[in-house]
């Protein structure tokens, strides 16, 4: 008597020859390193929305502990795949996680689905993406390095396409008769290697990256 319940607990009443006897109060636990995850991937410039089943009541002290940017209670799972495309219609892309059976509709529906390697088969054959160890703090890793790939696969068009336009009007002789330039063969062959080299030798600098 006078403990403190728990905001986002559920009460089960427990009964003993159908006379009530006691009350359990069931309460999920926010994992140590979410707070610190859901920061990070704010940072990074992402608004994070949780979507669950719970009551209204557990899902509102969830989303202010965590500091969250939104919540949809209540929701099932017909209705999570529903608000994907309500994102999505409205120019946003999404990025959904979850790991339960419910989530399947909805990780297949997202631009990026991200199944956690804790959670249900059904859960990883409809992700893009399995985080193995179920933590969040593998997601913002896998955001940090997915846009860093995205920024090695620009400078790499740039540099071919740069290499290509300065190289292609060289080597047929579109600058000789106003310059007397002219690439031999050989040198045209070299200058296509070296083209290959540094845009591998670019992609290798994603070994250093610090996730």
């Amino acid at each position: 008597a006078g403990a403190a319940l728990h905001p986002t607990a559920t009460l089960i009443s427990v009964s003993v020859d159908d006379r009530a006897v006691g009350l359990l109060a069931l309460a999920d636990t926010i994992k140590a390193s979410t707070p610190t995850a859901i920061r990070a991937l704010q940072q990074r410039g992402l608004r994070v929305v949780m979507v669950t089943g719970d009551r209204e009541a557990a899902a509102q002290a969830v989303a202010t502990e965590l500091g969250l940017d939104g919540f949809h209670a209540g929701v099932t799972p017909a209705r999570k795949q529903e608000l994907v495309r309500e994102y999505q219609a409205r120019g946003e892309r999404v990025v959904f996680a979850g790991d339960g059976l419910n989530d399947a509709p909805a990780l297949a529906a997202a631009d990026v689905g991200i199944a956690m390697g804790t959670g249900t088969d059904v859960a990883m054959h409809s992700a893009g993406l399995v985080l193995v160890k179920g933590d969040l703090a593998a997601l913002d890793r896998a955001v940090h390095l997915s846009r860093a790939v995205l920024r090695n696969i620009r400078q790499n068009l740039f540099w071919a396409f740069a290499y290509n336009i300065a190289g292609l009007p060289l080597a047929a002789g579109a600058f000789f008769p106003f310059t007397g330039w002219l690439l031999s063969p050989m040198f045209a062959g070299a200058a296509m290697s070296l083209s290959s080299i540094s845009v591998v030798a670019n992609a290798l600098r994603l070994r250093r990256l610090k996730l």
